[in-house]
Parts: C-alpha cells; structure tokens; sequence
C-alpha cells in the first residue's frame, strides 16, 4: 500500500474549495507519474524540477492546481494528449525542499474534474476545466455492492502478509460510499491504469464493480501465493523431521548396542578406487571428483552427475584384457565352420592372427613384453581391416569368427548415419546429460581392454555442423595414436591399442582418404551359385530350421530347390535373401505340417514355385536378342556385379547424339569416342560414312532411375554403334567390359571379379575384357572359370571379332602408337593417366 489507512483517510476539505474551484475557469495543471490522485485525499507529492513553477504560481493565487496523470511515464515534458483529462482538483496545503533541494508538496484532493481545452502559457500547462462530481446510487442494490465490497476488502487485507491490523477498522469506519471507493483504490496493489479508470467511472457503483473485478483477482494471487508458501514449508517441515528421526534413530541403536553405521557413498567409492586398476592419471581425477562428492550436500544437483562420472572411471576396464588362446589351426578351423569360400579373406585373417600370436609370444619371453610398447611391434599389432563387399557376404560374421578364434570379446558399433562427433569421443561434462562416446561406451560392455571392436559401415559416416565423425575416428583407428585416446567426458587417457578394430563396408569411394590410409582393405567381392548353395546346405537351412523349431526330418530342401531361389528370386553378391526366403519357405511347411498332416515336407522346385509364387528376376537374366544395335555390358553396383544393356537406335537427322539412363559425365564420354571412333573406322566396317550425317543416334542405358558412371562400358558401346550402322547383331551370351580411346586401344577398368560373377549368375558363356586384367582372372572361382570362357583383348578389332557372330567385313585398321608406360589399376580401379607417345 502506498500510505496507511488513517493518513488516507484524514480529510483536508474546506467549504468553499468547491465554489472557490467554480468560479475559476482556467486552472494550472501539475502532471503526476506513476499514481492516481483521488478526491478526500491527501498525499505527499515530490515535485521535479520542470513544474516546480506550477506549484510557485499556484501559491501565489489560491493554492489549487490540477492533477493529472502521464500516460507514459517515461515522459519527461507531457504535453496535452500524454496526459489523462479526467483528474483531481487539489489544494496545495503545505511545500518546501528538502535537504537535497528537492521540492515536497502536500496535496489535498478536492473534487473531480475534466478538461475542456487547453490554455497556452508559455512553459506552463493550464486548462478550462468542468467539475464532473460523481452519481452516489442508492437501493438495495448498491447496498450489496457496498457491502461484498466492504467484505473483499477485509479478505484480503486479513491475506496480506503487510498489512497493517488498524486497516479493516478503518475501512469499517468509512460511511460515505464514494470515499471508500477512493481509499480503496488508492491503497490496494494497482495498476494506474486501473486507478485511472475507477477515478473516470462517473457512478459510484460502476467504481464498486471495478474494484470488486480487481480484487477477486487479487484474492486469487495472495491465495495461490499462500499454497506455494505452505508447499515450500511443508518440504522444509519434512527435511527436519527426516534429520530429527534420524538423529532418534541413532540414538536408540546406540543405546541398543546398534550403533554400527553402514559405510558412507564416499567411503565405498574411496575404497573401489583403491581397488580398482585405473593408471595414475585417472585415479587422481577420480579422487579430485570425490573430494568435491565428500563436500557437496546430496540435495546438489552436481551430485549426481559427479556420482555418475565416478561409476564411469570405476566400472571401465583399464587392465581387464582376454588371453589369446587360439593358435592357427584352431583358428583355421573356427573360419572354415562359420564361413564357406572366401579362401583370400580368411587366409588374411589368418596372416593376421599369426602375427599377433608372434609378436605376443615374443614380447612376453623377451623381458616381459617390451616388444609390445616398441612403435614397430604397435603398427604390426594395430593394423586395422577393412572389410568391403556387398551387402550379405558375411563381414560382420567375420569378424565374430576371429573373435572366437581368439577367444576375445566381441563388440560393434554401427556407423551408418553417424553425423555428430561427441558419437565418437562424447560430450564434454559441462552439457546437461553428457555421456562417455561410443567406443568407451563399447569397451566397458566387453568388460576387457582388448576385444575385437567391429565398425559397421564406416563408409556411411556424414558430417554436418556437429562436427565430422571420420576425423574422430583418426585417432582411433591410428597404432601411434590410440594408446592414449582421449573421451571428452572422460577427459583421461585410455589405451586402445590392444583393441582389434575390423571395420566393413559397402564401397570405398565415400570413405575420407585420411582415414582410408589408415586401413587395409580387404575386398569381399561376392558368391557364386555353387558357393550359394553349400552356404545353404551347411549354414542358412539348419540355422532357419533351429529358429523355427524344425527338425531336420521334418522339413528338407532340395539342391534344385535352394538353385532355384538363388536363379529366380534373389539377385545379389550375397545370401542375406537367400536366408530370407529360406525362412519363408519353412514357415509354410510348418502350416502344411499342421494344416494338411504332413509328416515330412521335402522342399523341390516346383515346390519353391507354389510357396514363393512367381519368380522374380526373370527379366533380369541375360536375354537372346538377334535385333542390331544393342549389346550386354558389365558394371559394379553397391550391391555387388551387374549386366548392364546397352541400347542404341538411329534415325534421319543431322548427325546428332541423344544420351539417356542417367549417365554420369565419364560414360558419356565413352559414349562419344566410341562414335567418333566408329565413324572413323566406316571404310572397315562397310559403313557408309554419309549415314552419319544424315542419320540422329540415340543411346540408352535402361534402368533410368539408377545413376551410372565410369569408363568400363567404352567397349561395349563401340560394339552397340558398330552393330546399329552394320546392321549385323553382338552375340547375346557374350559380356563385354572396358575402358576404350580414339585410337582402338582397349585399357584396364576395375571390379572384375564383381562383374564376371554377375556374368555367370545372368547366364552369360564369354566374357571379353582388357588384356591387361588378365591376371584378374586368376581371382575367379574355379566353376566360374570353368563355365565360362574369358576372352583379353588389347584392341577394338579382336573385341568386334568375338562380339559379332558374323563380324563386319574387312576389319579394323588400329594406330600403331604404344604407350610410353604401362597404365596402372588402384584398388578402386580407375585408371592412372601416363603419358602417350608415336
């Protein structure tokens, strides 16, 4: 409240203020902040420098001045419209300054009044002003108004906790309506709007409803304030008796000879860390932490989290580590039951592990392991694999297997779509919620500091604003680094070396070159038919008949049956639908052993037919075409090998070239040197060389929806153009692979094992390829070598003379310049430009 009840209710009224006011018509007006002036009131005023003259001249005539409120308080010189024209008639009753030249003015509201213009006199504001005295009701009606306001008044005076016990005596001694509507106003918590508005109310009961408005909302506050305070306490209440309970408590148990008190959270986390066998670093962190833990109150909210980083540095195994049991036959034998094939990658696996063995056998007998801290003994320890291949050929299986073969732990961590760098060496523990990153996270799982840690599809890594994962795991994954790899959250070396990180993936192009340096890659390229169903027979049936609680009695699959779903209802580089429908196929026979009374369901190939109805990849194989112009070209895939059709067609026009199927800029290159070179070589193929002028080539490559790239299709689009204008068709069974250039040589292109598979899965008899990747074909299985014939070239003649069936006549004349030096493949197969010379 702004003034005590007995002050505001002393009236300084004088008889004739009222006439005095009427006979005056211009009066000066002394502009207000921050409050209301009512009439029958009085109250000190502290005047500003600039209307100190208001008051100056008022005192010289009769003492009355005007009070009206500023709009805006902020106003510094109010001017008529930033001031309220319905105000309080006062008389000045008492001014003088202070001791720090400050004027203070008693002021006594007389009467109401509203201004009707506006007076100019020079600095000063004054104003013709009306008398606009208030309507005084009376009724019953206005009886209850006055006394539920009287009432609401009391109530909250009797909730505010400053209120003084004089105030509801005093508003119980005010009979006359208007001023208990004023001195209400005045002394309630208000708005000076709302004060404003109940003095310009021109009838007392419309000023009651106002202020019976503001004060059930008022009483709504104070009572939601007293609920919160009485929670507040109750709390508080509950906090003490808990202490005091306890404190009775103790004292019983130790009259009953029960004083014997549990150990204490800091106690039992002082003793784990002695226990434990963190290093030297860590454990002066951890009793840093702890100290901090033993002088912070539980109710903290930094308890917690400081509890939480201590269970982290307690729980992690810094010495824990798996003894490598397994030797090399051992080993051998645990690749050989879970893998079928893949002889390169497992006697990789093998090299591996036998390195390891050695130079831990020799570290431990040559004075207790110091070859294992040597740099050399590290990088020999730490290469890191990278698996890459298709999709389903088994990298992850792989690297269970060496686990087992070890006899380590077996942990993974997956990688696809990983875009924030606290993924990999998490948040610092300033962040609300931080957590160590996913490698610690892993390696406290394993429980040991040396499992055989898998990072799955590290080629799908992304980077955005959070930071970018693939530079994290550079330390990681380098021998020289890792030993002391440092968590943000941790913030304390942990040593990772002893870890054996494998890594897999799909392909290597998106794999950052940094981190691609850092791997050795070991390429898993896919399976053929027979591979196909050996894996079937000795792995994926008796796993689906397990999961389906099958014996094997019950349900057997045929070999033309399981060749069946590998021709017409799966086309991959590995077995992962395979094993799909494989499990399809036993939950069907599981209902025909229900349903129909079957004893034994034996599995054939009509049998896949009805279970799996209509095969899907029949278009997909190789097709027997006789119309020109079209030719069956290899390509690699993501997902592994695949025959690619090469369609072209002419027609009249002005010797234009159309490309579609979603080439990339490298294929259609290819695409216009092999017609640059088919039109060069017109006279040897029989063409007449104004059927290019005259004629629009238009070039597909169908599966438009999927993009396509890279040099290796250059042959088989000299073999389409040359088809289209000779009119004579390529050999449907014949594949053909390779990089082409304006002078007929045929260069090295890569993938080559991945494409001959896809040959033989599509049916294809002859695969031709560069010369220079012949030893590529050394990699092949044995069946798909036997299958198939393989046919190098290292010109585009001895191409077109296998391609075509009746080749076109008189041949082709091919430059004579060799290269300078022999080109190079890298591991991604494309090829290094050398220099040429004639």
């Amino acid at each position: 409240m702004n003034t005590d009840f007995d002050e505001a209710n002393s009236k300084h009224r004088e008889p004739s203020g009222a006439s005095t006011t009427e006979a005056r018509e211009v009066i000066p007006i002394l502009p207000i902040r921050n409050m209301v002036a009512f009439p029958q009131m009085s109250a000190p005023f502290m005047i500003s420098f600039n209307v100190a003259s208001v008051i100056d001249e008022a005192m010289k005539a009769d003492g009355i001045v005007g009070l009206l409120t500023v709009k805006d308080p902020e106003v510094d010189y109010p001017v008529p419209g930033q001031l309220y024209e319905v105000g309080t008639i006062a008389k000045i009753l008492h001014a003088k300054k202070n001791e720090e030249g400050v004027m203070v003015a008693l002021l006594n509201g007389i009467s109401r009044f509203k201004v009707d213009t506006w007076q100019a006199d020079g600095q000063l504001l004054k104003a013709s002003v009306v008398q606009a005295p208030e309507v005084v009701e009376s009724g019953v009606a206005f009886e209850a108004l006055e006394r539920q306001l009287r009432e609401a008044v009391t109530e909250v005076l009797a909730m505010m906790p400053n209120a003084p016990k004089e105030a509801a005596e005093t508003v119980a001694r005010i009979e006359d309506p208007l001023q208990l509507s004023y001195v209400t106003a005045f002394n309630m918590a208000m708005k000076t709007e709302a004060r404003q508005a109940v003095l310009e109310a021109d009838s007392v009961s419309e000023k009651f409803r106002l202020l019976l408005s503001h004060l059930a909302r008022e009483k709504e506050v104070l009572d939601i304030g007293k609920k919160i305070k009485s929670e507040v306490q109750e709390k508080m209440s509950k906090s003490q008796r808990d202490y005091f309970l306890r404190q009775q408590l103790k004292a019983i148990q130790e009259e009953l000879g029960e004083n014997e008190e549990p150990p204490s959270e800091s106690d039992e986390y002082e003793e784990k860390i002695e226990q434990s066998m963190m290093p030297d670093e860590a454990r002066k962190e951890a009793k840093r932490e702890l100290s901090r833990l033993q002088h912070m109150s539980p109710q903290s909210a930094e308890y917690p989290i400081i509890k939480t980083y201590l269970d982290w540095l307690i729980d992690l195994p810094w010495e824990e580590q798996s003894e490598d049991h397994g030797d090399i036959p051992t080993a051998r034998r645990i690749l050989d039951e879970d893998h079928y094939g893949l002889e390169e990658v497992k006697e990789r696996l093998i090299e591996y592990i036998a390195v390891r063995r050695l130079i831990q056998d020799r570290g431990t007998r040559e004075n207790r392991g110091k070859t294992d801290s040597a740099p050399e003994a590290r990088t020999a320890m730490g290469v890191i694999l990278c698996l890459v291949g298709p999709p389903g050929v088994g990298k992850t299986s792989l690297g269970r297997s060496v686990a087992r073969a070890l006899g380590r732990e077996f942990t993974r961590m997956s990688l696809g779509g990983v875009r924030d760098e606290a993924e990999i060496r998490g948040h610092r523990r300033t962040y609300i919620g931080a957590m160590p990153g996913r490698i610690i996270q892993s390696i406290k799982r394993a429980g040991t500091r040396n499992p055989v840690f898998m990072l799955d599809e590290i080629d799908k890594v992304g980077q955005d604003w959070r930071g970018d994962p693939s530079s994290a795991l550079l330390e990681v994954l380098d021998p020289a680094q890792n030993s002391a790899f440092r968590d943000h959250y941790l913030d304390v070396d942990f040593d990772l070396s002893e870890v054996i990180f494998i890594a897999t993936a799909n392909q290597m192009d998106t794999i950052p070159g940094p981190l691609k340096d850092r791997m050795e890659v070991i390429q898993i390229d896919g399976y053929t038919d027979l591979e196909k169903l050996q894996i079937a027979k000795g792995h994926l049936i008796p796993r689906q008949l397990d999961a389906h609680s099958l014996q094997t009695d019950e349900v057997t699959f045929m070999d033309d049956a399981v060749l069946k779903i590998v021709h017409d209802y799966t086309r991959e580089a590995g077995v992962r639908n395979l094993e799909r429908h494989i499990a399809a196929i036993c939950r069907k026979g599981i209902v025909s052993l229900n349903e129909k009374g079957w004893e034994h369901v034996v599995v054939t190939e009509a049998m896949v037919r009805d279970y799996l109805k209509k095969e899907r990849f029949e278009a997909e194989r190789s097709e027997a075409f006789t119309t020109p112009g079209i030719a069956t070209g290899l390509a690699v895939t993501p997902v592994g090998g695949d025959i690619l059709y090469i369609e072209a067609s002419r027609m009249p026009g002005k010797g234009r070239l159309s490309l579609t199927g979603q080439l990339g800029d490298v294929m259609k290159e290819s695409a216009e040197i092999a017609l640059s070179y088919v039109r060069t070589q017109s006279a040897s193929l029989g063409i007449d060389p104004e059927v290019f002028e005259q004629s629009d080539v238009h070039l597909h490559v169908p599966a438009g929806a999927l993009p396509k790239d890279g040099p290796s299709a250059g042959v088989a689009m000299v073999m389409t153009l040359a088809s289209l204008f000779s009119g004579k068709p390529v050999r449907s069974d014949v594949g053909i692979t390779g990089e082409i250039t304006l002078r007929g040589r045929v260069l090295p292109v890569g993938g080559i094992k991945m494409k001959a598979l896809a040959a033989h899965r599509a049916g294809l008899k002859t695969v031709i390829l560069p010369k220079r990747n012949e030893s590529d074909i050394e990699e092949l299985p044995d069946e798909v070598r036997d299958a198939m014939s393989f046919v190098t070239v290292d010109r585009i003649d001895e191409a077109i003379a296998e391609a075509f069936t009746n080749p076109p006549a008189g041949g082709m004349v091919v430059d004579g310049c060799e290269p300078e030096t022999d080109l190079e493949i890298g591991d991604a197969g494309d090829v290094e430009a050398v220099p040429l010379t004639c």
